[in-house]
Formats: structure tokens, C-alpha cells, sequence
């Protein structure tokens, strides 16, 4: 598929066809959208979303350290408006919103977040609540002092600058980052086409790491998780899986379970409290809607033993009281709430980050040697700017003590020249045109000087106090100290191995300044299942006309009126541990559990029942409880005049749905009774047979012979070509009138047959 492009230009009058077609670009569209999308997701991936490896700062939060630099804002200066500082970084070097550039701003600032925080924030920047942070107008930032260890040598030239957006700044490439701060701080990102998940890690874990990693560069990773076993979150809690973190260290990728920090305390009126004092770190920034989750708990009697959730955290600390009902089993519950909250969570490690501007996936060591090779690079320039330093300053120092050897010359030099130029001239060069001597010897020996330009300008400059006997020694003994330096520098540049040394000594320094112990507890532990106390007790089941289902206690039931409970159509009492069975005319049984169905108050209205187990459209005849159905015979009666007995023992199953009897195709089920094992012996009940036409047929019980669920079943009536059977039942003896459908008939006068008879026409009373 291809598309024309128009290239813009004046086009009038009658050359307007032919111009138009000159500027015709073809194109091919399917390659042209491929190439776009390619870009687009290469500027997302590497300039906004991915970290570089080198520094593991993305490219806003870079912007953002760089003009608070640029501000002055170090750790030993007064903070400055936030806005300040997202207005420079916009207009200087991060050209999107200003929503965006606060909120990197913001996150640097957490200590909940970062193990290191890289901002020092002041007001408010939000809480690990979830509480967001003030406008930016309100609140006041400056860097901290894990900022400065990425920062504070921008000013030797270690790392190189490009251009800003609009060409008008210089932005550098990356921080000189001394401290490994891609592992220590995590980072997380989503791009187009894949995200990046580091973890958090102890800063002297890490440190010891990457110095282990020096000592050994064939160090395994197995050798390496002996100094960085785990990440180390801020926010504390457990790690459970500590046996898969090897394979996620070696392949850069897997998933970290982390579970809360739980402690049992005793609380008020016998009971036991569970409280909460660490969270896992991916609900870092919602402990409030955590809170919130387990207050829903209590309202939905998802855990019958919680009695009350409340929120006692505050700045010394985390701390979400779970109080326990008396006498339960606290550590059932536990494995409840770790199953079924945030309490346990999964962290899902991705260890991708940007190199030569490219996205790679690293693991551990991946890591660390990509940070060593960082050192090694910025180490080479700091100790080159070092040494250009001391040897420029090496030379200015010879030129000043050559001087104050011939310092009278010099004057006679100075005094006898018409401009700085010429006395310059003459002490680069030897130039004495047109310098008044005060002899001809003086001429000669000015004559012999060469100085440096540096050394020459020094001179010139050079303060008469310079020329006082202490100054002059301290010339001698800076020159004696620029030697030494030098020597040293040229030594540690000479050699990787005392390179080494001088990273692993500033490592050391950043390792005691920024020391911190391990948070996060590691352990190897299953998940245990939640085994449900229940409490076994009697529940009515209400059913009305329209189908809406709910259960009441036996102490709620018995505080509702009768005229009330003529509204239901079915109440079923049964245990809160029994089901209740649904038989349908389709010839299906549909089972509910107990505890599924809504335990409501008598004013509510419940759930509709075709909700709860899937009848859809299928007409109920039936409500029991299995318990009862268990013990009963089920006496079917079906439209075409089938009819049987199964013991309800046959419906023992699991199933939620499973077929009660066998139908033919034009088939339905007209009536089914429960029948007693009493009803049954006794002999005397008789079946009652209703049709559409009106007849009736009463016939022994005895004669319906007790088959499987699966079988259709024997002749119950013989039936005329256009009458079906609409109810069908059992009777006692006793038993003057049934009722179908809200119509009464006698049936005193209807004297037994056998069956499989025709019926005999009633009338209604």
C-alpha cells in the first residue's frame, strides 16, 4: 500500500497540476509506519522510560540534578521553591510538563522509595499513605547528599556534554556516578514494547560487592550473592523465595515474593492483635488503601475472625493493628491474609537498563561490571585532569622560584620596559629591544632568560609578599608536594591494579558515609493454605416469588413476624456447612453452598438465584437442603406422564450442576415431592396426578417403582392426544384438597385406580 506526500510551494494558474506532480513523494506506507513506530519506541525506550547503566538515572532525572546544580542547590544551602526548579529543567533541557518533571522530583525525594535519596525535599512530598504532594509552588527542594556522590565532579571534564533540545545549553551525557546507583536506588519504567524492574539494594551490600567483583572479575554469581544475597528494600518486610534469587540474579529476570513484617501482641479483653510493622514494597505509596482492603474484610466476612483493623502509624514507624476474635488460630489467619491481601506480594525483577543507547538485559554481575568500567573511565579522566593540573601548577611554581632567584633582574626588567608586552617579551624570549638596563651585563644576562608563558604571566603577577623568606620556602615545599602528586597520579594511571585501589578507597568512603543495616529479612517459606474456621449453626434460607435468595440466623429468624414471612414462597432452615439444591423442570439440579448465599438482614433484599448457580432461564420447582434431600426419596413427575422414585442419595456430588432424570425431547418435569422413609413405610400414601384437561388419577405410592436418576421412569397416566400432566404429588390418606397453582381441589371424591389409568374429570372447589 502507498501514499503521496505533497511538498509545500506557491502554485498558481494553469502549472498547478504540473508542479503538484513534481512534489509528489512516493512512499511506502507499511514502511513508513514501521520506520515512525521504530523511532518513536527507540525515543521513548532510551529518552525517557529506560535508565543508562552507567549512572541508572533516566534522562528527566538526570535534567533535574544538572540544573539544581546549576542553581547551587548542594546539601549546604538553603532550599529552593520546587517550581524554580522545574521551570529551569523545562526550559532548559526537558522541553515536556511540568506535571511529569515534578513527579521524578517528588520520587527522588522518598525515602520509602529510594534507598539513597537523591533530593532533600521540604514540605510536603506526599507519605507512604498515599498521600500526594503539594503543588509545586508550595513546597522547596535542594540535592542531598547521595545527589552529590553522582554530581560533585562535573567540574574536572570526566564525562562529556551534548547539546540540549534547541541547541542553546549543554546538558552532560551522563553523571559521574561514584556509587552503583542503578542497583542501590532500583529504578522502574514502562517503554513501548518492555518495562525495566530493578530492586532496591543495600548500599554496603552492593559496595562489597562491586569490591569483590574488583579483586575477582571471574567471580560467580553464586560468589556474589555471598555479598549481595537479595535486594534489601526501604520499606523493610521478607523475602520468601531467597532460593530462586540465584536464578534471578544469573538470567536478569524472575519474581520476588515479599511478605509483610507480622508480630503478635496481646490486646485488650483476651484478645491477640496482629500487628503490621512492615509492608511490602509494592504497596509502598497505598498503605492506606491496604488499610482500607483489610477494613473490607470485616464488612464482606471474608475472615470471620478479624473483630477489628485499625491504623496506629506514625512517624516513628508503621503499625496496622489486626485484632483477633478470642480463641483463634492466629497463625491460620496469617496464612489467610498473606493468600488473600497485599500483605504478600509478588515484585517482578526485570534488569534492563540502556548501553551505548541500546536496551540490554543484564544480570548481577552484568551490573557491577558495567559500573567498574565506569569507574575505570571517569577514575582515568579525574586522575588525568589531576596530573595536567599538578604538572601546569608544577610549572608555574619552577618559573616563581627561578625567579626570586634573579628577582633584581627581573625589577630592573620590569622598570626599564615601556609596556607589560615588552617585560614579557623579554622574560619568554630573551627580547631586551629597547629596555633600559642599568648595565651591559644586565642586557646579557636578561638576554639568557626563557621562561614559560605561564611561568611569565605568573611572574607579572606575582605579589612582592611572594618575595618574603617563608614565602619562598613554601615555593620550595608546594613544589616538593606537586612532585609527589604527580608521581602518584602517573603511578595510578600506570597501573589497573592501583586504579583499583584508589576506586575500591572512595568506595570504602561512600560505604561508611551512606552505611546502612539490612531491612528486608530473607527466608525460604511455602505459602500455607487458609483453612476456614467455620462455626457449624442453623440458618433459614428465604426464597421469594421473584427468585431473590438470602439466609438469616436462627436469632434473627425468630425475631421476624409470621405475617412477613408469608411474602416467601420458600424457607428452608439447614446448616451454614449444607447446600441447597435447585431442581428444575428442564430436569437439572443446581447446587448453591450455604455460605455463598448472601447472609443479609430481614430488610434486604438478597441475590437473585440465577446468580448464584447459573439456572438462566430454567423454571425452579424445587428448593431443599442436600441434608434432607440426602434422607428422602424424590418422587418425579413428569408433562408426558412419566413418573419414578430415586433416593436422594443418587444427588451426592460436587457438581454444581448435574442432570436429575432423563427427559424425552418435548419433555419437562411437573412436580416433585420429598418423600420420608416414614412416608414410605407407612403404605398408605397415595400419588395424586393433575392435568391439563382437568383429570385427576389417585393410585398407590407402592406401585412407582424406585429406579436410577438417569431413567425416564413408568407410565403414570394414560393421557388423551392434546392433554399433558401439570402436577403430580404425594398424599397421606388423611388428605382432603391439593393446590396447584393457587387453585384448590378436593380429592375425597377421586376413589384409587391402578397405575397408568385414565384419569377422572374434577372440579375445582
Amino acid at each position: 500500500m502507498k501514499f503521496h506526500a505533497a511538498g509545500s510551494g506557491n502554485i498558481t494558474g494553469g502549472n498547478m497540476k504540473q508542479n503538484l506532480s513534481d512534489q509528489i513523494i512516493q512512499l511506502d506506507y507499511s514502511e513508513e509506519m514501521r520506520t515512525s513506530f521504530r523511532d518513536y519506541a527507540m525515543s521513548v525506550i532510551v529518552s525517557r522510560a529506560i535508565p543508562d547503566v552507567r549512572d541508572g538515572l533516566k534522562p528527566v532525572q538526570r535534567r533535574i540534578l544538572y540544573s539544581m546544580t546549576e542553581l547551587g542547590l548542594d546539601p549546604t544551602k538553603p532550599h529552593r521553591k520546587s517550581a524554580r526548579i522545574v521551570g529551569d529543567t523545562m526550559g532548559k533541557y526537558h522541553p515536556h510538563g511540568d506535571s511529569s518533571i515534578y513527579d521524578a522530583l517528588v520520587h527522588m525525594s522518598k525515602d520509602y522509595a529510594l534507598m539513597i535519596p537523591l533530593v532533600d525535599g521540604h514540605g510536603n512530598f506526599g507519605s507512604i499513605d498515599g498521600d500526594g504532594a503539594a503543588a509545586m509552588r508550595y513546597t522547596e527542594a535542594r540535592l542531598s547528599p547521595g545527589a552529590m556522590a553522582l554530581l560533585e565532579h562535573l567540574e574536572k571534564g570526566l564525562i562529556d556534554f551534548m547539546p540540549n533540545f534547541d541547541g542553546t545549553e549543554k546538558e552532560p551525557v551522563v553523571l559521574p556516578a561514584m556509587i552503583p546507583n542503578l542497583l542501590i536506588n532500583g529504578t522502574t519504567g514502562i517503554a513501548v514494547g518492555m518495562a525495566t524492574n530493578i530492586p532496591p539494594h543495600n548500599p554496603d551490600e552492593v559496595i562489597d560487592g562491586v569490591i569483590a567483583y574488583m579483586d575477582n572479575p571471574e567471580i560467580s554469581t553464586r560468589e556474589l550473592m555471598n555479598y549481595i544475597p537479595a535486594p534489601d528494600f526501604p520499606t523493610g518486610g521478607t523475602i520468601i523465595n531467597v532460593d530462586e534469587m540465584e536464578q534471578i540474579y544469573e538470567t536478569g529476570e524472575g519474581k520476588i515474593r515479599i511478605r509483610a513484617k507480622a508480630e503478635i501482641e496481646n490486646g485488650d479483653n483476651g484478645r491477640k492483635n496482629i500487628v503490621i510493622t512492615e509492608i511490602p514494597y509494592t504497596v509502598a505509596g497505598n498503605k492506606s488503601k491496604l488499610v482500607e482492603s483489610l477494613s473490607g474484610l470485616i464488612r464482606e466476612k471474608v475472615f470471620d475472625e478479624i473483630h477489628d483493623v485499625r491504623d496506629e502509624s506514625s512517624k516513628e514507624g508503621i503499625r496496622i493493628v489486626i485484632e483477633v476474635k478470642r480463641d483463634r488460630d492466629i497463625e491460620n489467619l496469617l496464612n489467610g491474609l498473606y493468600k488473600k491481601t497485599l500483605l504478600e506480594d509478588t515484585y517482578t525483577v526485570n534488569l534492563l537498563a540502556i548501553k551505548d543507547q541500546q536496551p540490554v538485559i543484564f544480570n548481577l554481575k552484568g551490573l557491577i561490571r558495567e559500573f567498574v568500567d565506569f569507574q575505570v573511565e571517569i577514575y582515568t579522566k579525574e586522575y588525568n585532569f589531576l596530573l595536567d593540573k599538578a604538572q601546569k601548577r608544577l610549572e608555574v611554581v619552577d618559573g616563581l622560584i627561578k625567579a626570586t632567584d634573579v628577582i633584581d633582574l627581573i625589577i630592573e626588567i620590569l622598570r626599564g620596559s615601556s609596556s607589560v608586552k615588552q617585560a614579557k617579551s623579554c622574560l619568554m624570549e630573551g627580547d631586551t629591544t629597547d629596555i633600559k638596563f642599568k648595565s651591559e651585563a644586565s642586557r646579557k644576562e636578561a638576554a639568557s632568560l626563557r621562561f614559560t608563558e605561564k611561568q611569565a604571566d605568573a611572574i607579572l603577577s606575582m605579589q612582592l609578599s611572594k618575595l618574603i623568606g617563608l614565602e619562598i620556602l613554601k615555593l620550595h615545599e608546594e613544589k616538593e608536594s606537586l612532585l609527589n602528586s604527580i608521581q602518584e597520579y602517573e603511578k595510578v594511571l600506570g597501573s589497573t591494579k592501583e586504579l583499583y585501589k584508589v576506586i575500591k578507597k572512595r568506595l570504602l568512603e561512600y560505604k561508611k558515609l551512606f552505611h546502612s543495616h539490612r531491612r528486608t529479612m530473607l527466608i525460604n517459606a511455602q505459602s500455607k493454605d487458609y483453612v476456614e474456621e467455620f462455626k457449624v449453626e442453623d440458618i433459614y434460607v428465604l426464597i421469594d416469588r421473584f427468585g431473590y435468595v438470602k439466609s438469616l440466623d436462627s436469632t434473627s429468624y425468630s425475631r421476624v413476624l409470621d405475617e412477613t414471612l408469608k411474602e416467601y414462597n420458600y424457607i428452608i432452615q439447614m446448616k451454614n456447612t449444607d447446600r441447597l439444591c435447585c431442581f428444575t423442570a428442564e430436569g437439572n439440579m443446581f447446587q448453591v453452598k450455604a455460605e455463598s448465599i448472601p447472609r443479609c438482614k430481614m430488610k434486604d433484599r438478597g441475590a437473585l438465584i440465577h446468580t448464584l448457580c447459573k439456572l438462566d432461564k430454567e423454571d425452579v420447582i424445587l428448593y431443599t437442603s442436600f441434608e434432607q434431600l440426602f434422607e428422602s426419596q424424590l418422587l418425579f413427575v413428569t408433562r408426558n406422564g412419566y413418573i419414578k422414585q430415586v433416593s436422594g442419595a443418587e444427588f451426592e456430588t460436587n457438581r454444581s450442576q448435574v442432570n436429575a432424570t432423563k427427559l424425552e425431547e418435548d419433555d419437562k418435569v411437573a412436580g416433585i415431592t420429598l418423600l420420608s422413609a416414614g412416608d414410605i413405610l407407612s403404605g398408605n400414601m397415595k400419588v395424586v396426578i393433575l392435568t391439563d384437561n382437568n383429570l385427576m388419577l389417585a393410585f398407590p405410592l407402592s406401585e412407582v417403582p424406585e429406579l436410577k436418576k438417569a431413567s425416564r421412569g413408568v407410565k403414570a397416566i394414560k393421557l388423551d392426544k392434546n392433554d399433558k400432566v401439570c402436577h403430580g404429588t404425594a398424599v397421606g390418606p388423611d388428605t382432603e384438597s391439593i393446590t396447584y397453582n393457587n387453585k384448590e381441589y378436593n380429592i375425597k371424591k377421586i376413589r384409587l385406580r391402578k397405575r397408568a389409568d385414565k384419569g377422572q374429570k374434577i372440579k375445582q372447589q
